[in-house]
């Protein structure tokens, strides 16, 4: 393997590693602020201890979880610099700016919160106390904005331009950045696969204690309490997740075609391929199950849509190497001090007779890789990198497939709960209570793949369209990585377990590790 080649496939294994095991924690921190909210304002509304005590035993588990989710999203921050020093610096005056935000606003809000909604019990009044759950809640959830308003400037970069100078890009709208449709529809994504990941957790620890039979009277809310808002939720994230489709479809032709496993533009009605095993090297799937009709209306909800196919955005990307060499020409001669007006021009953001090679700058840093004189390249050389264009097809064919089964199998189970609880019939339905149990991780999986699908969709590019992630990397050599990369597999791991050991320890013993004296497995003092 060629070294260089293998130092990029180091540097994204070690962040898709360590965002991936983060990702674990952030979305139940989200949904379970919100269900601490729901559970105290039922406090105050029916004065209920029963609530109250629901809110602090839910609170322990939050806060473990809240405390995982920060060490181990500190070590991605270090990444940025040590492994992708030069992404760093190229997105440093827009993503960088993102992420500072970040740490000023709700990080520190969260964290101040934190402490707050702990230790103000018995300090401040019901109704501010409420207040300050609330905006524990509103600061978890605006911790994911910044983070998902730069991520989805990555996959569709709106409102910047590159500095051909400094050789970095320059917003030209900060606004722009939050206001773009791929942000929005992605912040509400997230936030909702999170809020079902709570519920999720909420009602199958709940249906624990009612298998064992033990604190039925504070289970069965808690229940209740995660069953309405994981339905809900799960509803929610059921149209975001079709938005955010119609959004990939037009911003990421590509990424759209690899999740649907299409090699060829089919004729409308396009038959959807619910199964079939892909071959990125003869570019074609093998072992295919089509539902005729079905992708018409998934992708654009009516009998004449379609989704491109790789073949022929591979063709077009042809033209866009070609418009990228001349934009890498002009480049080259500006970074040399031997720049025209002419070359200048190019990457005038208000010139937009010469926008289709400055857009495609990308396409020729990606032609450098395949061709000897990338200013003069060959029709082999340009074909070679239009192959290189497209993400590989299995990781979001596959991911979109998990995903989208796990939602259905958590949906299911949260509307049987729903009607079961609405009937009275709940503890009849032994067999749903460890069906909830065994599905927490469902909706874990579904948002690990999720990010999956994102991430590997929009490859080969780490700024889509123009900054291949090949030139994202530092120089490093790569067993740096492969040590760093260790040692983080063995921390992680072991946090992880202590985590799930606490997690565990606490959720056996139930309300009761509240010591109050009203629940089974109190503690004696």
């Amino acid at each position: 393997m060629d070294m260089s080649q293998l130092l990029v496939d180091l540097s994204r294994s070690q962040f898709a590693f360590t965002a991936l095991f983060h990702f674990i924690f952030v979305p139940l921190t989200l949904g379970l602020s919100w269900i601490l909210f729901i559970m105290e304002a039922a406090y105050i509304k029916t004065g209920k201890v029963v609530y109250r005590d629901m809110v602090k035993f839910w609170g322990k588990l939050f806060a473990i979880n809240f405390a995982m989710g920060v060490v181990t999203g500190i070590t991605m921050e270090f990444e940025f610099g040590l492994n992708w020093a030069y992404f760093s610096r190229f997105i440093g005056e827009s993503f960088g700016t993102i992420l500072a935000i970040e740490g000023l606003t709700a990080f520190m809000t969260e964290a101040t919160l934190f402490g707050l909604f702990f230790f103000t019990w018995n300090k401040v009044s019901k109704k501010t106390h409420l207040l300050i759950t609330f905006f524990l809640a509103l600061g978890t959830n605006l911790s994911i904005v910044n983070i998902l308003v730069a991520n989805s400037w990555m996959q569709h970069p709106v409102a910047s331009f590159l500095n051909p100078d400094t050789m970095q890009m320059q917003l030209t709208s900060f606004v722009d950045i939050y206001l773009q449709e791929l942000a929005q529809i992605r912040i509400g994504h997230v936030a909702f696969g999170g809020y079902v990941i709570s519920a999720m957790f909420v009602v199958g620890i709940s249906s624990w204690y009612l298998l064992r039979k033990r604190n039925t009277g504070f289970a069965i809310r808690s229940l209740a309490v995660g069953l309405g808002f994981g339905v809900s939720s799960a509803i929610f994230i059921f149209f975001l997740g079709d938005a955010n489709g119609l959004a990939v479809d037009k911003y990421q032709p590509a990424k759209m075609a690899a999740i649907e496993g299409q090699w060829e533009t089919q004729k409308p009605p396009a038959a959807w391929t619910v199964v079939a095993i892909p071959s990125q090297e003869k570019e074609k799937n093998y072992l295919e199950i089509n539902i005729p009709w079905a992708l018409s209306l998934i992708a654009g909800h009516n009998l004449s849509a379609t989704v491109e196919g790789l073949k022929p955005i591979m063709k077009e990307n042809e033209t866009r190497i070609r418009d990228g060499a001349i934009a890498l020409k002009a480049l080259s001669h500006i970074r040399s001090g031997n720049g025209t007006k002419a070359d200048y021009a190019i990457f005038d953001p208000t010139n937009q007779a010469t926008k289709k090679y400055r857009d495609n700058i990308g396409y020729g840093f990606i032609l450098q890789e395949h061709a000897k004189d990338p200013f003069n390249p060959t029709e082999k050389e340009v074909q070679a990198a239009a192959k290189d264009s497209i993400p590989e097809m299995w990781p979001a064919f596959f991911g979109f497939r998990v995903m989208i089964f796990c939602w259905f199998i958590t949906f299911l189970i949260m509307v049987l709960g729903s009607v079961f609880l609405l009937h009275r019939t709940l503890l009849k339905h032994r067999w749903f209570m460890w069906a909830a149990l065994f599905a927490i991780p469902l909706p874990y999986i579904a948002a690990e793949a999720g990010w999956v699908i994102a991430e590997m969709g929009r490859q080969p590019w780490v700024v889509h369209g123009i900054l291949p992630t090949s030139l994202g990397v530092s120089s490093l050599e790569s067993w740096n990585i492969v040590i760093s990369l260790f040692f983080f597999a063995l921390l992680y791991v072991a946090l992880f377990v202590v985590e799930l050991i606490i997690m565990v320890k606490i959720a056996r013993k139930g309300p009761g590790s509240l010591g109050t004296g009203r629940y089974d497995l109190e503690e004696k003092h």
